[in-house]
């Protein structure tokens, strides 16, 4: 009878241990159920994010078409690339930027890059 009782007092022991893994192992996944993301705001988040971007690259589009279309003067291109010691392409886009206007191209890069 001995040997039933051991059987007995062993099987409640496991059950019980059984039951509190159990237990352990609910919580945890009760947490990464609560943290899983529902798809439909995933979705919308990820479609205002292309939004945004699109727009950005509309506008950097729009912005290169317009300085593209002011004209500059090459001699004051020249004149500021030999006495600054700049870049070309760094001149013409100032120069673009201030409609042409070569003193305020000139007050700008001496400001952005001092001698």
């Amino acid at each position: 009878m001995e040997g039933a009782e051991e059987a007995g007092a062993e099987m409640t022991i496991d059950s019980k241990d059984l039951q509190q893994q159990s237990k352990a192992f609910d919580k945890l996944t009760d947490r990464v159920e609560d943290r899983q993301l529902d798809s439909s705001r995933v979705q919308s988040a990820m479609a205002s994010i292309a939004a945004s971007r699109e727009a950005d690259l509309n506008a950097k589009r729009l912005r290169e078409k317009e300085l593209a279309s002011v004209k500059i003067n090459a001699a004051d291109v020249e004149i500021i690339v030999n006495e600054l010691e700049m870049e070309k392409n760094v001149v013409e886009r100032t120069l673009r930027e201030h409609k042409g206007d070569a003193v305020a191209a000139t007050r700008e890069l001496l400001s952005r890059y001092p001698l």
